[in-house]
């Protein structure tokens, strides 16, 4: 069975959005968008899509072949798409927690988190380089189980479209009822943050269910408004560095390495990790956060006043 390209026959409310939202900005806050960030992300989704028509078709003779070992005959009926749906989304979870977890596949996925602003252009700044990463191996199972490639890749670019419009400012806070369930504007601002408090949180797709269930989940505070970009920013907006840095800095690492140990841990540890120690991963800048968090609120507690006794005025009451 054949089936449409969803992003395809998007991709005219994509610009119209983005117009949309450019015309709010100007009108609300002109720091949303920055010209040539935006030009950089409309570059990156251009070249991704390249990308993806270059290597499209060798990822579908790689599923084609896989579903031949197939467990059970799945056909197009539409509760057979929703069910398709839910468990694409569920592997799309898994491989984003894995590609900010694992520094192979974060080569590629850095490319969407590289800007600092947060607007509908940077949904667009997608990686060139997915195919050589081997993200496409999160999908796999699903073609075993017996869902045809074509229904795959159809409620996986649903799955797209829909993360589209979660990359905005515009939008506060959706009712509550569906932010419990759903990934929102909200929900993905944290992920695109660098605040200590928001690292490796809410990795969903679509349902923000996912995050809850398994540990990742952190809400979005007004008291700490998000910070985007990368930990250590490019401070640049050349698009191949964009697209290439990550890969660039596995390679001098790896050359640089002592032994194949740590040869191998540059590709398959987090980001950041190192053989002495002496850079920063999301785990040691929490954990730094955390401590002075701590040391902050131990000193909200000691006593202000010449005597040995507590100040009576207490503390002033503060944010967890």
């Amino acid at each position: 069975m054949k089936l449409a390209d969803p992003v395809t026959l998007a991709i005219p409310a994509f610009v119209l959005l983005v117009l949309a939202e450019m015309v709010v900005a100007r009108i609300k806050d002109r720091s949303r968008y920055e010209p040539r960030d935006t030009l950089t992300s409309l570059a990156l989704g251009t070249g991704s899509t390249v990308a993806g028509v270059l290597s499209g078709g060798m990822v579908f003779a790689l599923a084609t072949w896989v579903w031949q070992f197939r467990l059970f005959e799945i056909g197009y009926a539409w509760y057979w798409f929703a069910i398709a749906f839910v468990l694409d989304d569920l592997a799309y979870y898994v491989f984003h927690r894995s590609a900010h977890r694992v520094r192979w596949f974060w080569a590629s996925h850095v490319i969407h988190h590289s800007s600092q602003h947060y607007n509908l252009s940077t949904a667009l700044r997608q990686t060139w380089t997915g195919f050589f990463s081997l993200a496409f191996l999160f999908r796999l199972p699903l073609f075993l189980i017996g869902f045809p490639p074509a229904m795959i890749f159809f409620v996986a670019g649903l799955n797209l479209i829909y993360q589209f419009w979660i990359h905005t400012e515009v939008i506060g806070r959706m009712p509550r009822w569906f932010e419990a369930v759903m990934n929102t504007p909200s929900h993905h601002r944290v992920h695109h943050a660098t605040n200590p408090r928001y690292l490796d949180r809410n990795y969903a797709g679509v349902f923000i269910v996912w995050d809850k269930w398994l540990g990742t989940f952190e809400p979005e505070r007004d008291d700490d408004r998000p910070r985007y970009g990368i930990v250590k920013n490019l401070g640049s907006f050349n698009i191949l560095w964009a697209a290439t840095h990550e890969w660039v800095g596995i390679a001098k690492d790896v050359w640089r390495a002592p032994d194949w140990r740590a040869r191998l841990n540059y590709m398959i540890r987090p980001p950041g990790w190192s053989h002495d120690g002496s850079r920063d991963t999301s785990e040691t800048i929490k954990a730094r956060w955390e401590a002075a968090r701590q040391e902050r609120g131990e000193m909200w507690k000691k006593p202000i006043s010449s005597s040995s006794d507590a100040d009576p005025a207490g503390a002033p009451s503060r944010a967890a």
